[in-house]
């Protein structure tokens, strides 16, 4: 033997052989039924045996046995555990999950069909969140929902541009439920409220053009033809703005047919050139443009000779009474033809000074009855001419003085002198002084014609009325052509054609037959062409047509104003 201790031996001790005793009594019954408890027969000496550290073996092996049942029973609770859980995966993920399957199936066919909202339990979103409450952390049910977010987001645009306002925000906040918001559905939101809002402003301008247009207001900024333009920028698919369009074209093509066969020149050309803003393709143009064009020739012609006689008459003193041949009666026939002819108008005003002067010479010779016959007729056509209100001024001065000729010895080869006029109190002097600064700070203002009372017109009148042989006061008021004319060049110059307009008009009624009108009116035209062309180059059809009907009106006959309406016409 090798002699090598067992290394859980405490200590040495001798080896003890084992003996197999007597191999011939293995046959033999037991007495006490084990091998144990019968004594050995092998026919040797008796001896007992014990076993290596039987002492120090017994107490380990009841500290063994100890421990053995908490390690069992930890066991069976590890056991317990892990079918626990092996139990709740093969539950979610390795065993059939029939109910969940079959709620995902028919969520995606709600989802594909369409079907993304409802409350009777078969929309896609109802199935997926049923899917949900069933496992809260299934990816497929999440994205399914997502998948309806996005999809009632696009529904919602699609409602949106349908002008289904209430679908589409009703839509726009189911998306938002679904998807959190997101800068998609914020962006929509502002799309729907803007639409709300122009379709508030859309359902006004509706009320405003059918209003319009039941008054006969066809043309102009505030004309129904404009409301319905506005109408179509704001919602360029509004049938109710394109079909009220098409009345307004209808209406204004029967209008410029009217004032075709009445001769109204210039009713026509303002109802076709509306016409052709507001529809250039408008079927009616060709042929009223036709008609116009022939029409305008006899015109031009018949209105070329009444304005050529009238200034014959003139000349020749024939200025006004009975019969035909009158420069009055001639002018009065041309502004038949034309309106708006400033050349006509501006021939009244010289009927109405060759009055004035005729009146003047009257009271020189001491006739107030037929100076004052003369100037009535005069007012009649230049009611506001500062001539015939100073000479009217003088005429009361006249009328208010004493008559000499009973006081005079009758003595015919003495003149008679007539006596001076009263002078003013000291109180109507001042008063006269205060109205006289008042009418000068007026013309530096530009109030010359308005407002009433407070204009320079009324103010030096007020004086004369005080005192007609005032000289200050007749200066000033003589003098107010001359100031209109200044005030004039300033807003020219500034651009502000209106005010510009505004002194034109002053000057036509304060000086009616004043020479310089017409090249005044020729640079007033030529600037709103400029301004016509400008906003026809920027696209501003509507403000070129406006400007050029307003330098139609100044100068009809000069050639940029026809280029202007034929460039507007053809749509270039």
């Amino acid at each position: 033997m090798s002699g090598r201790r067992d290394q859980h031996e405490s200590e040495q001790r001798g080896r003890t052989e084992p003996t197999l005793g007597n191999l011939d009594q293995l046959d033999a019954p037991s007495r006490r039924g084990s091998l144990r408890d019968a004594p050995p027969r092998d026919d040797l000496p008796s001896m007992k045996a014990e076993p290596r550290n039987a002492r120090e073996s017994a107490q380990p092996r009841r500290k063994r046995r100890r421990w053995l049942v908490p390690i069992l029973l930890l066991l069976v609770i590890c056991a317990a555990g892990a079918m626990w859980l092996g139990r709740s995966y093969l539950s979610n993920s390795l065993l059939p999950r029939t109910e969940l399957n079959d709620v995902l199936g028919r969520a995606q066919q709600a989802l594909a069909a369409g079907h993304l909202d409802g409350q009777d339990g078969t929309s896609a979103r109802e199935l997926f969140q049923a899917a949900v409450a069933l496992e809260p952390d299934n990816d497929i049910a999440r994205d399914g929902l997502h998948q309806v977010g996005m999809a009632e987001l696009s529904q919602a645009d699609a409602a949106l541009q349908a002008g289904q306002f209430d679908v589409a925000a009703q839509k726009a906040a189911v998306a938002r439920e679904l998807l959190g918001g997101g800068s998609d559905v914020d962006h929509l939101d502002q799309m729907i409220a803007s639409k709300r809002a122009s379709q508030v402003q859309v359902a006004t301008l509706v009320d405003q053009a059918q209003q319009a247009f039941a008054a006969g207001q066809y043309g102009g900024d505030h004309g129904a033809g404009a409301l319905y333009r506005q109408m179509l920028a704001a919602d360029p698919g509004n049938a109710v703005a394109r079909h009220g369009l098409d009345q307004v074209g209808d209406a204004l093509a029967a209008q410029a047919q009217k004032a075709i066969d009445a001769n109204d020149g210039p009713g026509a050309d303002a109802a076709i050139e509306q016409l052709a803003a507001l529809q250039p393709n408008n079927a009616a143009l060709p042929g009223l443009r036709a008609a116009r064009a022939q029409a305008g020739q006899q015109d031009s012609a018949a209105l070329a000779a009444d304005l050529q006689q009238g200034d014959d008459a003139l000349r020749n003193g024939r200025i006004a009474g009975d019969g035909d041949d009158t420069a009055l009666a001639h002018y009065k026939a041309a502004l038949a033809l034309d309106a708006n002819n400033a050349q006509a108008q501006a021939g009244l005003g010289k009927v109405a000074q060759a009055l004035t002067v005729q009146a003047s010479a009257a009271m020189d010779a001491g006739d107030a009855a037929q100076a004052g016959k003369l100037l009535d007729n005069a007012a009649a056509l230049a009611p506001k001419s500062a001539d015939i209100a100073a000479a009217r001024a003088r005429l009361q001065g006249m009328q208010t003085q004493p008559s000499t000729a009973a006081k005079a010895p009758a003595n015919e080869d003495q003149d008679v002198v007539p006596a001076a006029a009263p002078a003013p109190t000291p109180q109507q002097s001042a008063q006269i002084a205060r109205l006289l600064l008042q009418a000068q700070a007026a013309t530096q203002r530009g109030d010359i014609m308005m407002p009433p009372g407070n204009c320079a017109y009324d103010l030096y009148r007020s004086a004369l009325a005080i005192d007609g042989n005032n000289a200050a006061a007749q200066q000033g008021l003589q003098a107010l052509p001359g100031a209109v004319q200044q005030l004039f060049n300033r807003a020219l110059a500034a651009g502000d054609l209106v005010r510009a307009g505004q002194m034109l008009d002053n000057l036509a009624d304060v000086s009616p037959g004043d020479a310089s009108q017409g090249t005044l009116r020729q640079r007033l035209a030529s600037a709103w062409l400029d301004q016509a062309d400008r906003q026809l180059a920027g696209g501003d059809r509507i403000g070129a047509m406006q400007a050029l009907q307003q330098a139609r009106k100044l100068a009809p006959d000069l050639p940029r104003t026809r280029d202007l309406a034929a460039r507007l016409q053809s749509g270039s």
